[in-house]
């Protein structure tokens, strides 16, 4: 696959006459930023922070210069599963709660079966718990696929369009529900042209396509020419590319090559929350902010950790933090004790101790700016129920392993 990103020169305001301002449903989005919903990672603490940065990158007022109801980046809740919230499964109840005066609400839903899908969408819509929906289909995880689900899904069209026909209608233009999925299972069974056809045709408000197939999992380099395809494809929704995007000015060259109307965040923003208000920036014309030093790094581990506790209202919760403390430090030179010691905080004060240690003035290498987080695996043969890709329109009926809870792909 074409590697189409760019080196650092690039990085300067993107022309905002790329693309108008893409709408999902009455979603105004600009800057046209989607924080890519990541299981066990995009949690009220998180969101809020990433938040806070695109706020601070247009602190100046340039995102209400001339469309003073734009949404300045949507970002979206974890993963649940439809089963599972419709049964009031409690872990499922607390992935989907939103903060206080978060706004506008937004999780992503997954599952196989249109019943239970429908019923889900129907209890968020009663509680009035959300203003968006986005879909999933783009798992590569082995227990998903093997049974069908996740990135093999989309593969079968007749269940693919039931199920986005069933969620659609259940929304009943009350809110958007947009859709990800990828390329396709491998080189050998794209079908994201196919996917995005029915899903426009069905009503899908907009497109998040991940530039990869089940096949690659996280590896080689998102193909940005497939995003540019499906834009030439879909004529009527937004498109937005997901794949790739570690500095901010690999979000101008994404949009510059594919056309695509936003981007999507995923793996990029893990350590580095800081990479929206970047991103802010550069949407309002202004020159990106410098990576923070290890010193500004620290003092945002400190917030981000206390809101941890704040939301879960315990000190134990911070092994949930201790990943992110592990991302944010990837690449400076703290030592391998202070990593280790990261690893065994069990309060606020450990985390402070270890911080306030650290050379406060050290910046991250050049080279180290684009080392991944978090999902590093692939290329891997896609797991698959026996005779799956015999037939791409037969209406195969996917076993209760299929909707299982995975990462978001």
């Amino acid at each position: 696959m074409m590697d189409v990103t760019s080196s650092r020169s690039t990085m300067h305001a993107i022309d905002t006459n790329l693309n108008e301002t893409p709408n999902i449903g009455e979603i105004c989005l600009w800057p046209p930023v989607i924080l890519a919903p990541m299981a066990g990672v995009t949690d009220v603490p998180f969101r809020s922070i990433c938040k806070e940065f695109m706020l601070a990158g247009l602190s100046d007022g340039s995102n209400s210069d001339t469309k003073p109801l734009r949404t300045p980046g949507l970002f979206v809740n974890q993963m649940i599963t439809a089963r599972a919230f419709v049964e009031e499964n409690k872990k499922t109840l607390k992935l989907a709660e939103f903060g206080e005066n978060e706004t506008p609400r937004s999780i992503q839903l997954y599952g196989t079966e249109p019943n239970s899908l429908r019923e889900a969408v129907e209890k968020l819509l009663n509680s009035k718990h959300v203003d968006h929906i986005d879909l999933n289909f783009g798992c590569p995880v082995p227990k998903v696929t093997k049974h069908g689900g996740g990135g093999a899904l989309p593969y079968k069209q007749t269940i693919f369009r039931s199920i986005i026909s069933s969620v659609v209608h259940a929304a009943d233009g009350e809110i958007p529900v947009t859709v990800k999925f990828r390329m396709g299972i491998d080189d050998n069974h794209l079908t994201y042209l196919d996917a995005g056809k029915i899903a426009e045709d069905e009503g899908i408000a907009a497109i998040s396509l991940h530039a990869r197939t089940v096949e690659q999992l996280y590896s080689g380099h998102a193909d940005w020419l497939a995003i540019r395809e499906l834009k030439q494809h879909i004529k009527s929704i937004p498109i937005f590319g997901n794949g790739d995007i570690w500095e901010a000015h690999d979000a101008i060259r994404m949009m510059q090559v594919s056309n695509a109307d936003g981007v999507v965040i995923g793996r990029g923003c893990l350590g580095r929350p800081w990479l929206f208000k970047q991103l802010a920036e550069i949407y309002s014309g202004k020159e990106a902010s410098p990576f923070p030093s290890l010193g500004e790094v620290g003092a945002t581990m400190n917030r981000h950790a206390k809101a941890v506790v704040e939301w879960n209202g315990t000190e134990k919760a911070l092994r949930t933090f201790r990943k992110h403390a592990s991302w944010y430090l990837t690449g400076f030179a703290v030592g391998k004790d202070a990593r280790r010691a990261i690893q065994q905080i069990n309060s606020l004060d450990d985390l402070a101790h270890i911080v306030s240690n650290f050379d406060q003035d050290s910046h991250l290498p050049m080279n180290a700016y684009r080392i991944p987080r978090s999902h590093t695996g692939g290329p891997k043969k896609v797991s698959l129920p026996e005779g799956w890709l015999d037939n791409p329109f037969e209406d195969h009926e996917l076993g209760e392993l299929a909707g299982q809870f995975a990462s978001g792909g």
